[in-house]
């Protein structure tokens, strides 16, 4: 949460910053086109600006968002926590690319005003508001957005194109990247450990493809990432992981399966993947070969993992004290499953079948002996209960903006651990972890989505075991994630 005196500290750098716009804030030396200043907000502006209705928007472990009225508009920041900068000019690079997805017409914010720190405190871009939801639940739910949802696919497909169509030369300190290499490294540096990622690494420098087409891309677009409005896509955000690459890297991200938020469409929860596949082909005259889009959803899926547990790292470490970052750790296990899914999915069937998660979780948690022992009541775990429940019932409902948000992340993260007691001492535990030998060797049909993938089954006892040992975590850390529907 902000401290008392934060928004007051922003709104001061906010006045100061764009009282300045009509020097050299806006001009050649930052972004390079002479045709932006002062000029271009549509007001004279030399001293300092009006700040009204600045709030700290909820979510985003990486970067801080505010949205503010100034200049006679809706206007939203983004910098850099103080204390956590990004690398240098990466913010720089942001402000280049979302300049030149303007130029070409695709749905992207108006870039206002960029700068290195020395006048928002940090890093940061100030840009235009764009109108619309980016909870992916209410997006991928509510009734409101039902016609958007249908025409969002093909839309995110089309921008894609539009994106890797866009010439390199036009975001010159952009540079090309070797995410495998990168994020191998990333995962060498953390102290955690995972057998599946471990697995899934080796299984991508043994399957490297050869060099593809070098495109701009955004890194990170996604379902949390758009802005949609009752007509669709609004609004592509968040560019920090932008950088040069292969194009087929951002279409695997979207229909990584975190992305869906429990939708069973595979193109971020709003469309089937061919169909996205096939818009992006037409828009964009280029084949996506499907084999090359199956190894970056796993590349994909795996980053996604690292980037969960380098993030709980932050924060076990004491680098970054966050109850966030420590809830995302508890998500590795998701992405886990999704590796075991998309490299053995027998596996993943089997130990599914052998497990007692096809009965409701809560009903096979609840059965836990709540024994005061020593202590008395109540115990710990009715403690963890009713706290949880003031929470979700009480707290949030009086609560709104980034505070919310926060509850709710402590509501969850003590659910967490009332599942752990109780799957310790409900025997739940045992029930999962078995001889791999008991696991039923019967085959498992492909399903439609591994032939669009072109998956190829590598299953053998070490992911039989692997499968049954994350279903253990997940069975604690989010059951609902691998229930049908």
């Amino acid at each position: 949460m902000a401290s008392q005196s934060e928004p007051i500290q922003v709104s001061e750098l906010l006045s100061a910053a764009l009282g300045a716009v009509g020097g050299s804030a806006l001009g050649d030396s930052v972004l390079g086109d002479s045709a932006v200043g002062a000029a271009g907000l549509g007001v004279d502006v030399g001293g300092p600006v009006e700040i009204n209705d600045l709030r700290r928007l909820s979510g985003g472990a990486s970067r801080e968002t505010w949205s503010f009225n100034a200049l006679g508009r809706p206007l939203i920041l983004r910098r850099d926590p103080p204390g956590r900068p990004s690398p240098v000019g990466v913010m720089r690079n942001e402000a280049q690319v979302i300049r030149a997805c303007h130029r070409a017409g695709l749905a992207v914010p108006e870039v206002l005003l960029f700068n290195e720190g020395e006048q928002l405190g940090t890093a940061g871009i100030v840009m235009s508001a764009v109108k619309g939801e980016t909870i992916p639940r209410r997006i991928l739910r509510d009734d409101e957005f039902e016609t958007a949802r249908s025409l969002l696919c093909g839309q995110v497909a089309e921008f894609m194109a539009g994106l890797h169509s866009i010439d390199p030369h036009e975001v010159p300190g952009v540079s090309e990247t070797d995410e495998l290499t990168n994020y191998r490294v990333g995962y060498s540096m953390l102290i955690d450990r995972s057998a599946v990622f471990e697995r899934a690494f080796d299984w991508l420098e043994s399957t490297r493809l050869p060099p593809g087409r070098l495109s701009v891309v955004h890194g990170d677009l996604r379902m949390g990432n758009i802005i949609v409005d009752a007509d669709g896509l609004g609004a592509v955000i968040d560019w920090e992981l932008m950088h040069l690459g292969d194009p087929i890297e951002d279409l695997a991200w979207f229909c990584v399966k975190a992305w869906r938020f429990g939708s069973p469409l595979g193109a971020g929860g709003v469309g089937e993947i061919e169909y996205f596949l096939s818009v992006y082909e037409q828009a964009s005259g280029a084949e996506v070969d499907r084999d090359r889009f199956h190894w970056w959803l796993v590349q994909k899926t795996l980053t996604w993992g690292v980037i969960a547990m380098g993030q709980a790292f932050a924060h076990l470490s004491g680098a970054v004290r966050s109850h966030e970052l420590a809830a995302i750790g508890r998500r590795v296990a998701e992405q886990e499953w999704d590796l075991i899914e998309l490299l053995a999915p027998q596996s993943a069937a089997g130990a599914l079948a052998a497990s007692p998660l096809g009965i409701e979780p809560e009903v096979v948690l609840g059965e836990a002996d709540d024994d005061p022992g020593v202590f008395g009541r109540p115990t710990a775990r009715e403690i963890l209960v009713a706290v949880r429940d003031f929470l979700d019932n009480d707290v949030v409902a009086q609560t709104e903006g980034r505070l919310s948000y926060n509850i709710r992340v402590a509501a969850k993260m003590l659910a967490i651990v009332e599942r752990q007691i109780a799957a310790v001492d409900s025997g739940f535990v045992d029930a999962l972890v078995q001889d791999p030998d008991s696991l039923g060797q019967e085959k498992v049909a492909a399903t439609d989505e591994s032939a669009v993938t072109g998956l190829t089954n590598v299953a053998d006892d070490s992911w039989d075991r692997l499968a049954r040992s994350t279903l253990v975590k997940l069975s604690v850390a989010n059951p609902r994630y691998v229930l049908p529907g």
